[in-house]
């Protein structure tokens, strides 16, 4: 067989052995002076070439049958070719779905619509924030190796009074002069319904107050809490409130940690 592989490798060879001047091995086809050269025939001694080769007359035709020889025997699939590819799953769809706020914050359960028109319940993950992408396996393109999957990329909503901080979740409350001054119980709205907050008397604008576990589902399953900033609200018009502050004066001096 490393005859045959040289055979190949050598053009000189290669050509003497097309023109039938040459057997597999090397060696001459007429040693005898048989045959007319040039041609493609050989004479049949014994049902054989001389050399051992056995072509069975078929001259250069048979050179695939040296080639499947060195290279593995089989399908037949010629130089350079390759065989038919495997099958194919079908193709991978993309879905974006726009999560709320507070649905984020809370794992809620999501709708969503495939291309197919059939409507899943989509199992929010922890750790949830915008560009988080979840795969279906078997949700996306049919093909004939089974469905592709769908890639779902999530899109978590701004929401009008909270803002995500982390796994926090931020609040800015107001709260009345009384409520500052006095002190006092107010209600506060949270990822997961309202909850009464204890002020404290003498409470100060920019003072946050935490509520503890009511913020976004961290990865580890725990909650992160709801920062809430007090803002006090002083109405713009109030005769009463003018009458009061008329006869009072706060004597201290609320700026001189400022240099003024």
């Amino acid at each position: 067989m490393t005859r045959a592989y040289d055979l190949l490798s050598d053009k000189d060879k290669r050509a003497r052995f097309d023109r039938g001047e040459i057997d597999g091995e090397g060696n001459p086809t007429h040693p005898f002076g048989f045959g007319q050269g040039g041609g493609n025939t050989y004479s049949n001694m014994g049902g054989g070439a001389p050399g051992g080769a056995d072509f069975g007359g078929g001259g250069a035709s048979d050179f695939s049958d040296i080639f499947e020889g060195l290279f593995g025997g089989g399908q037949r699939r010629g130089f350079g070719g390759r065989g038919a590819p495997p099958p194919q799953r079908g193709a991978t769809v993309s879905y974006r779905l726009a999560v709320p706020f507070v649905d984020a914050a809370t794992l809620a359960p999501q709708r969503i619509t495939l291309a197919d028109g059939k409507t899943i319940d989509l199992k929010l993950p922890a750790g949830l924030e915008s560009g988080t992408q979840m795969k279906l396996g078997g949700k996306g393109d049919p093909g004939p190796a089974g469905a592709g999957d769908a890639i779902v990329t999530i899109e978590v909503s701004t929401h009008p009074f909270y803002v995500r901080d982390g796994d926090n979740v931020r609040l800015d409350l107001p709260i009345s002069l009384n409520e500052a001054v006095a002190g006092a119980r107010v209600k506060v709205p949270t990822v997961d319904g309202p909850v009464m907050l204890a002020v404290a008397a003498g409470a100060r604008s920019g003072q946050t107050l935490r509520l503890k576990g009511k913020g976004f589902t961290k990865k580890d399953g725990g909650r992160g809490d709801q920062l809430v900033t007090l803002l006090i609200d002083v109405p713009a018009d109030d005769a009463a409130l003018k009458s009061f502050v008329e006869g009072w004066s706060d004597a201290r001096a609320l700026r001189a940690n400022l240099g003024v």
